[in-house]
C-alpha cells in the first residue's frame, strides 16, 4: 500500500531513549524488517532527535540500542549526591562528554543533517528571542539552510536540557535549548508538517508515536496547595510535560482518529527518570511492550512502504 503517509514520531525523555530504540530493534528482530522503509517522515523531540537522526543517517535501531547502553553512563556521570548538590545552582552534567559522544565516529562523526535518507524534523528552542526553533531536512523548497548543519550540532541543540545540560551555543551562537520545553511529544509537528509543508491529505495519514514510558505520579502536595512553579519544582516540570503531552495526543486522535498509535506505557514514579541507569529493567520493559505492541504494527504500519527521500538541495 502506497496510498498513505506514515510518521515515526519520537518523544524526548533522556536515557529513556533507550525504550524507544529497544522497541524498535525487537520490531525488526519479530517482524524481519526494517522500521524506516515503513515511514514517510520521522520527527524526534530531545533523546527522540537523536533516534531520529541515528535512523535518517543509516544508524540500525540495534545500532542505536547499543549506543545507549554503551555512552549513557558516560553521559550522566556522576556521584549521586554531589550531581543533586549540582543541580541545585548549576547544570547537573557535562555538555562537552555529551558534545563529544555526539560528534564521535561511532555516532554522528562529520555527517551533515543534509545527508539524511529520510525526512527528519527536530525541534529545539531559541531562548534569545523566546520562539520555537525547528531544524528540517530539504523536503521543501524553501528549507536552505538546516541541511548544510552537522548532525551533532542538531542533536546537541534539541536535547539541551535546562538544568541538565548547558544552552547550546554551536549553530550560530543561536541559544539553543530542548525542543521537549514545547513539544516533548512532537506528534503534532509531523502532522502539521505533513498537511501544510508536504500538503498531504489528512485521510492519508498515519502516526506511530513513541513516548518513555509515563509515570503514575502521586498528586504534588506543593503544587496542589501553594503552585510551586518554582525553576526546579520537578513536581511542576512533570505536570507540564505530561500536560503537553496529553494535549497533543487529545489533538492528534481527534484530527486522524486510530490513525494515531502512541505507545507509552505507565509505569510507577520512580521506576524509570530521564537519568536513572537501571538501564537492563528499562531493556527488559521495553522487549516485554515491543512483544504486545508487534501485532499492532503489523496490522497498522507494516503495509506501507515509504518511497525514496530526494532532498529538493543537494549538499
Amino acid at each position: 500500500m502506497n496510498d498513505c503517509f506514515q510518521i515515526l514520531s519520537l518523544d524526548g525523555g533522556g536515557i529513556k531513549g533507550l525504550f524507544s530504540a529497544v522497541l524498535l530493534a525487537k520490531l525488526e528482530e519479530d517482524l524481519k524488517i526494517k522500521v524506516i522503509d515503513h515511514f514517510d517522515l520521522i520527527v524526534g523531540t530531545s533523546t527522540g532527535g537523536i533516534i531520529a537522526l541515528g535512523l535518517g543517517l543509516g544508524m540500525t535501531p540495534k545500532e542505536i540500542v547499543d549506543f545507549y547502553l554503551e555512552k549513557g553512563p558516560r553521559i550522566f556521570a556522576g556521584i549521586p549526591v554531589a550531581s543533586w548538590f549540582k543541580h541545585i545552582l548549576f547544570n547537573k552534567y557535562d555538555g562537552k562528554i555529551l558534545e563529544d559522544i555526539l560528534k564521535d565516529d561511532k555516532c554522528f562523526g562529520s555527517r551533515l543533517l543534509g545527508e539524511s535518507k529520510k525526512r527528519l524534523v527536530i525541534p529545539s528552542f531559541d531562548t534569545d528571542s523566546g520562539e520555537v526553533y525547528i531544524f528540517k531536512t530539504a523536503h521543501h523548497e524553501r528549507f536552505k539552510r538546516d541541511f548544510k548543519y552537522p548532525a551533532w550540532k542538531v542533536a546537541r541543540a534539541t536535547t539541551a536540557a535546562p538544568s541538565f545540560f548547558p544552552t547550546c551555543k554551536c549553530i550560530d551562537n543561536i541559544s539553543l535549548v530542548d525542543g521537549g520545553l514545547w513539544a516533548n511529544n512532537p506528534s503534532m509537528i509531523g502532522l502539521v508538517e505533513a498537511i501544510k509543508v508536504l500538503e498531504i491529505p489528512i485521510d492519508t495519514i498515519k502516526i506511530l508515536n513513541i513516548g518513555t514510558t509515563e509515570e503514575l505520579s502521586k498528586k504534588s502536595f506543593v503544587l496542589k496547595y501553594f503552585g510551586g512553579w518554582l525553576p526546579r519544582a520537578l513536581p511542576a516540570i512533570k505536570t507540564i510535560l505530561q500536560a503537553q503531552s496529553s494535549a497533543v495526543c487529545s489533538q492528534c486522535k481527534l484530527l486522524i482518529k486510530d490513525h494515531y498509535v502512541r505507545i507509552s506505557p505507565k509505569v510507577p514514579e520512580g521506576l524509570f527518570k530521564l537519568d536513572k541507569l537501571n538501564m537492563q529493567d528499562l531493556y527488559a520493559f521495553a522487549s516485554k511492550h515491543s512483544r504486545d505492541n508487534s501485532p499492532i504494527f503489523e496490522n497498522v504500519f507494516s503495509g506501507h512502504k515509504s518511497g525514496e527521500f530526494v532532498p529538493i538541495h543537494k549538499i
